[in-house]
């Protein structure tokens, strides 16, 4: 995600930003062009952003949670932004604790839908087209304290529709969950990009010629879910690393597939932060050039993956370092085999095509 600017003062800003640290300026983000923008009153409830003084325009409906910054144009039909749009249900907003999680998953999922947009993958509503759109559930478990991945609501995507179960939003119990399920990485916004890529397979793998070079590479996605689900879970493969991004992906081509997507938008995404930072590289070593690398290239629109991972490894042992003199567990805890290497090429050709 990149930085933004105040178009008043010139202030840093950044994407989730309501008013302006440096001036006081009411700020939204504007769907397109993709834009967070210092706002002028002009009245009833609307505005005109100086990035766009031609237009008038109102907040999102979900403004009033303090849960949406992002802009509807005065005429448009909705009350919701582009992102918020795609809600199907949000928990029981009279409850003070699902709204702070509810909170949560919309800054994830604003950042899951500038991602869609900027690698420019539909993003219908299924209110616009039943049978193809997306659409989300954010559900919380009912009379129940405790979250278990196996009971009650299920994360997880069928058909367009993607569910989270709101409690992976309360950071002790995600990470209980990690530290159950033995994942090296859990997140808010990495759930939602695997979920997503299980979306992206029907629209853009199944029953068309991707299909076969799919398959050469994840396998037979016809093979029983539930038969390999319980196989995994009895006795994971012991190999995974030299196949998979991640354990869970070795239990089936699907997951192999939502997870290696939800990879290719991690690398993507934080690529586009060293490229708005003008992020460069040049170790301070002895000998060899190896690990000088810089980011002079906008990832989301570039057509050469192997000139992003040129830039991409260099750039994770910087970052791993950092973390590790700030006495933290490594931010990209991720060894890629050259099999890993080859999915995440053939995620880069299907959504460049």
């Amino acid at each position: 995600m990149r930085p933004y600017e105040c178009q008043n003062c010139g202030q840093m800003l950044y994407f989730e930003n309501t008013r302006c640290m440096g001036c006081d300026a009411s700020l939204g983000y504007l769907s397109q062009p993709l834009l967070l923008s210092a706002l002028e009153p002009a009245g009833n409830d609307l505005w005109r952003p100086r990035a766009d003084p031609e237009r008038e325009y109102r907040y999102c409906d979900n403004h009033r949670y303090a849960a949406c910054n992002w802009m509807v144009p005065s005429d448009h039909p909705s009350q919701w932004c582009a992102a918020c749009d795609l809600n199907n249900t949000v928990p029981d907003l009279g409850k003070e604790e699902h709204v702070r999680l509810w909170k949560k998953l919309e800054v994830g999922k604003h950042r899951l839908v500038y991602a869609l947009l900027r690698l420019g993958l539909p993003t219908v509503s299924k209110e616009v087209d039943p049978e193809r759109g997306l659409e989300f559930d954010f559900l919380a478990d009912p009379d129940t304290v405790e979250f278990k991945e196996t009971e009650k609501v299920m994360t997880g995507h069928a058909n367009g529709l993607i569910t989270i179960n709101i409690a992976e939003a309360d950071d002790v119990e995600r990470e209980r969950q990690r530290k159950t399920m033995a994942e090296p990485y859990r997140t808010l916004l990495g759930h939602l990009r695997h979920e997503v890529g299980h979306y992206y397979w029907e629209r853009l793998i199944h029953d068309t010629d991707w299909l076969q070079p799919y398959r050469d590479l994840f396998g037979d996605e016809s093979e029983d879910y539930s038969e390999a689900l319980e196989r995994h879970y009895k006795a994971p493969r012991a190999d995974w690393p030299e196949y998979f991004v991640s354990c869970y992906a070795s239990c089936h081509s699907w997951e192999d597939w939502a997870e290696t997507w939800a990879h290719y938008m991690h690398i993507v995404d934080t690529m586009e932060t060293a490229y708005a930072y003008g992020l460069q590289l040049n170790p301070r070593f002895t000998t060899g050039d190896r690990f000088v690398a810089g980011v002079d290239f906008d990832p989301y629109v570039h057509d050469d993956f192997d000139q992003l991972l040129d830039a991409w490894f260099p750039i994770t042992y910087a970052v791993n370092s950092l973390n590790r003199s700030m006495g933290q567990p490594d931010l990209y805890p991720f060894v890629l085999a050259q099999p890993v290497l080859d999915k995440l090429r053939f995620v880069h050709r299907v959504i460049r095509g």
